[in-house]
């Protein structure tokens, strides 16, 4: 609770002082290592290098400081509220909420059990709210303002990545001298007796005996789909949760899509089309975004600060967010969502009518912004991972995508000038941040999507007459957007482009080829297309032995994608990208000539994962409310589209496999078919390109 006080959003103390009024850093995190005596970690990021002594000593500053003066004690009660709310959702919404407080309660509870059973009354909870300020100020002072510390200050050092590289090539041209020929040969018949250990195989015998359960005695979770408004184009169900819709206000246009599920929560989504927003001012969501809860509203004449804004949001809700609608089945649009107690239902819909047309762009806030997002670039492009996809996006996506728009290296440059423009001309970026806020909030481009229990949610659609009535009507929505419109051209015809990105801040290598894939989840050959990548990318599999075994790569992958229309195959962090490329290739073309024939039992395995695959998607009632709305509404399938498909997985023989690795998945390795992107560092450089 202190450390939530003290760091947990943009209205708590170190957050505010450091990163919205001083702007010395761009984000105070705060987490705790789990031991008898916690570890307490704060994270400072993206410190200008010449300025990490001041903010470090100015961090302390500020926490003893505070410690001197009243505690927010209003506030601190609200964190208290907002942390019993947030783990009563996350029982709710988690599955690993109650495996985590076990484990950790037979780690350092007591033995009998009494303090297992604590999660069960929240008593803690309410223990805390009777501490009298100068308990709260006494234990803030005793673990983190006055405690024994270590700061750890990371500098960046062009010369010692040049020492880095310089050190690596001198160690093995050094090593080669001192084996000699005759070393060389002994170390690597060394290498080739531990690579023979470990490729042995698992007794057959063994395997066989654990028997395999049916795909038919996997029991999916269904929820049940009542719609309002537009959504009914799609068909008015026929059961008691569509009446209780019904009943309400059937006459209300906007589009309304729910999913009655048992909870004490309601979880709602505004989905938002970004197609009418000019393709100039695309690179600009990503501080519109940021802004959208962190800026002040104009309430009944008034203007209330982004901070006061902050805390009655955390009063009133669990969690909100604004991000790409990715969760929802398609990252090409934008999803407002709040998540709250089913009483503050009206209250949630009332704060998505204040935010989105009521919010004030105060240049100073979007200074702040700007300046934020601005000073993570250099982290991201220090990450060789975060810079493949990077890389892939910006050579795959056309400009009218917002992935493409939205991304570090557009940021790196576009943020630059949207920083100038705030200091010299500031009215010409609220001009276009109210462009932009006009051009998402149009009557076609809205949909929502509310996950309850609706047999005991008061007023599920008239509740949204006021936002329906400033949003206005339209005869038609928009289409949902479709990923493989806003490809670049290099992602439609793909094949014959490669790109090697030297990075002097990593030291190893990260790979991502992408080559034509399937574009229908009816298409024929999914099922075998999916059997064909789970054998592949089985723990202990063909990829497994072939690479993690041999210390080529700590993993490798292959995916689909049908809303793009394509395979892609990944290696992460590998000592050399390029061997790692190789062996998987070899791989696969063994198993396609008969050299390493496919084993009956891994094809067992590889379809048991895609059940499992299948029932990971909806862990909780509400991921299973989330996967019917991106099933019948983003994809356009039908309700036993699960079912189905697995059935076809079932049936799929060793020549379909064959085939689909033949036609889809090799094709990955050919530079003709595929496109690669690299990342290194800079002592690979010259080797990390396959042939």
């Amino acid at each position: 609770m202190a450390l939530l006080y003290l760091a947990g959003s943009s209205a708590s103390l170190l957050e505010n002082a450091i990163v919205e009024k001083e702007q010395i850093a761009s984000a105070v995190y705060y987490a705790t290592e789990d031991h008898p005596s916690i570890e307490i970690r704060f994270t400072l990021t993206s410190v200008e290098t010449e300025n990490l002594e001041q903010v470090e000593k100015r961090f302390f500053e500020i926490l003893q400081d505070a410690m001197k003066k009243e505690l927010d004690m209003k506030y601190l009660k609200e964190c208290i509220d907002r942390q019993r709310r947030t783990w009563k959702f996350a029982t709710e919404s988690s599955a690993s909420s109650f495996a985590e407080y076990v484990i950790s309660d037979f780690l350092f509870g007591k033995r009998d059990g009494s303090t297992l059973r604590d999660v069960a009354s929240l008593k803690e909870y309410d223990a805390l709210e009777n501490w009298k300020e100068d308990e709260w100020r006494s234990f803030i002072k005793k673990w983190i303002a006055d405690a024994p510390h270590v700061s750890i200050l990371g500098v960046p050092s062009q010369k010692l990545a040049d020492k880095l590289k310089n050190d690596e090539e001198a160690r093995v041209a050094a090593q080669k001298e001192h084996l000699g020929e005759k070393g060389l040969k002994e170390l690597a018949d060394m290498l080739e007796k531990a690579k023979a250990e470990n490729d042995k195989e698992i007794p057959k015998e063994l395997l066989a005996s654990f028997e395999i359960p049916g795909a038919e005695s996997i029991h999916f979770m269904n929820t049940t789909t009542a719609l309002s408004g537009a959504a009914l184009k799609a068909g008015r169900p026929n059961h008691k949760i569509q009446n209780i819709i019904d009943a309400d206000d059937s006459s209300l246009p906007l589009f309304v899509h729910f999913e009655h599920i048992p909870s004490s929560f309601v979880q709602m989504s505004v989905l938002v089309s970004a197609q009418s927003v000019p393709i100039q001012l695309r690179p600009l969501l990503s501080v519109y975004m940021e802004a959208f809860f962190n800026i002040p509203v104009q309430r009944d004449g008034k203007a209330i600060d982004f901070e006061q804004v902050v805390v009655e949001l955390e009063k009133d809700t669990v969690g909100y967010s604004i991000e790409s609608a990715r969760a929802l089945g398609n990252s090409e649009m934008l999803r407002v969502s709040f998540q709250v107690e089913r009483e503050k239902y009206e209250t949630a819909i009332a704060w998505i009518q204040e935010l989105t047309w009521n919010s004030i762009f105060d240049v100073e806030r979007l200074r702040a912004i700007t300046s934020r997002l601005l000073a993570d670039v250099p982290d991201a492009k220090r990450s060789g991972d975060s810079m493949l996809a990077a890389v892939h996006v910006m050579i795959h996506y056309a400009e009218e995508s917002i992935t493409r728009a939205r991304s570090t290296l557009v940021k790196a440059r576009y943020l630059k000038r949207v920083k100038r423009l705030l200091a010299e001309k500031p009215e010409e970026i609220v001009g276009r941040m109210e462009e932009i806020r006009k051009s998402l909030f149009q009557p076609d481009n809205v949909r929502v999507v509310v996950f309850a229990d609706l047999e005991k949610l008061t007023r599920p659609v008239s509740a949204w007459k006021p936002f329906a009535e400033r949003l206005g009507t339209s005869a038609d929505l928009k289409p949902i957007t479709k990923k493989r419109d806003v490809l670049s051209d290099a992602g439609k015809k793909l094949g014959g482009k490669s790109f090697i990105v030297p990075m002097p801040t990593v030291d190893s290598s990260f790979a991502y080829a992408t080559a034509g894939g399937l574009d229908s989840y009816d298409h024929p050959k999914l099922p075998a297309l999916m059997v064909a990548i789970a054998y592949m990318n089985a723990v202990e599999g063909p990829l497994w032995v072939a690479v993690r075994g041999k210390g080529l790569a700590y993993g490798t992958n292959f995916a689909y994608n049908i809303d793009n229309g394509v395979v892609n195959f990944d290696v992460y962090r590998s000592p050399n990208a390029a061997k790692a490329f190789e062996a998987s290739k070899h791989i696969v073309e063994e198993h396609l000539s008969g050299a390493s024939p496919l084993d009956p039992l891994m094809l067992e395995g590889a379809i048991s994962s895609i059940v499992v695959g299948y029932a990971n998607e909806q862990t909780t009632v509400a991921m299973a409310a989330q996967g019917s709305f991106i099933r019948q509404v983003v994809r356009n399938l039908p309700s036993d589209y699960k079912e189905k498909m697995l059935k076809k997985v079932r049936g799929i023989s060793v020549d379909e496999v064959k085939g689909a690795l033949r036609e889809i998945i090799l094709p990955l390795f050919d530079p003709k078919t595929a496109n690669l992107v690299v990342t290194c560092g800079t002592v690979l450089e010259e080797v990390s390109s396959p042939d």
